[in-house]
């Protein structure tokens, strides 16, 4: 798959790092990325430029690209170029960064916006949500692809307490994508062990969210806590 990242910020760049990871091709435009910055990301392409002009998405072969993020802070930025990218260039998938919670009404598909995240909005849930422990609670949905982001605080005695993450036996169409653990975020690996009160975030199914809990507590699932609104 080929990604065009617009911003290569700190945000920008980790989700590169991700996708590159994963085998995927990804160009950066960033027109303040200098030397310094492109070397932090070398696997990258990179083109230095303003991303609101077309001639700069012309260059970076948008028509030829599966997905656009747009990662910039500048929630006009992000909405100009998801708008450019759909109706100029035709991508089929467009996922843009909000700031400013008051802008989250104009990202939908009406400005080209396939996926929008609100930063502002997923820092409150996790703030909101970190004082329950062992209730799961739903961080947001994506409404097309019938997926969802969830998080679970884990019990001091919870039992997956010192399980490898590769012996999770963990419901269908449920994949660990991060582990927050005194504050820092960790990229899971098979042989990382879960420890009490990690705070484990999963992209799963709404259908698999009662299993999950009951995997993770060892105790029916109770009522799934939802803190965000749905993304389109």
């Amino acid at each position: 798959m080929r990604v065009v990242i617009v911003g290569a910020g700190s945000v920008g760049r980790s989700i590169g790092r991700e996708l590159l990871i994963s085998g995927h091709q990804v160009l950066f435009i960033d027109k303040y990325a200098d030397e310094s910055k492109s070397h932090l990301v070398p696997e990258a392409t990179w083109l230095l430029a303003d991303a609101c002009e077309t001639t700069t998405l012309h260059e970076a072969g948008l028509q030829d690209c599966d997905v656009v993020v747009c990662a910039t802070g500048d929630d006009k930025v992000n909405l100009v170029v998801s708008l450019l990218a759909k109706t100029e260039f035709g991508v089929g998938r467009t996922v843009a960064r909000i700031s400013n919670p008051k802008n989250e009404w104009m990202f939908d598909e009406g400005w080209g916006v396939d996926v929008a995240v609100s930063t502002p909005r997923l820092m409150t849930a996790l703030v909101e949500e970190a004082v329950s422990v062992g209730d799961l609670v739903r961080l947001f949905q994506f409404q097309q692809g019938r997926a969802s982001m969830v998080e679970i605080t884990v019990p001091a005695d919870g039992p997956v307490v010192g399980l490898r993450v590769d012996e999770l036996r963990l419901p269908e169409g449920t994949v660990l994508v991060g582990i927050i653990r005194d504050e820092v975020p960790i990229a899971p690996t098979p042989n990382d062990e879960i420890e009490g009160f990690d705070e484990l975030l999963f992209l799963t199914t709404p259908e698999s969210e009662p299993k999950l809990g009951s995997v993770l507590t060892g105790r029916e699932a109770s009522a799934i806590r939802t803190v965000t609104s749905e993304l389109n």
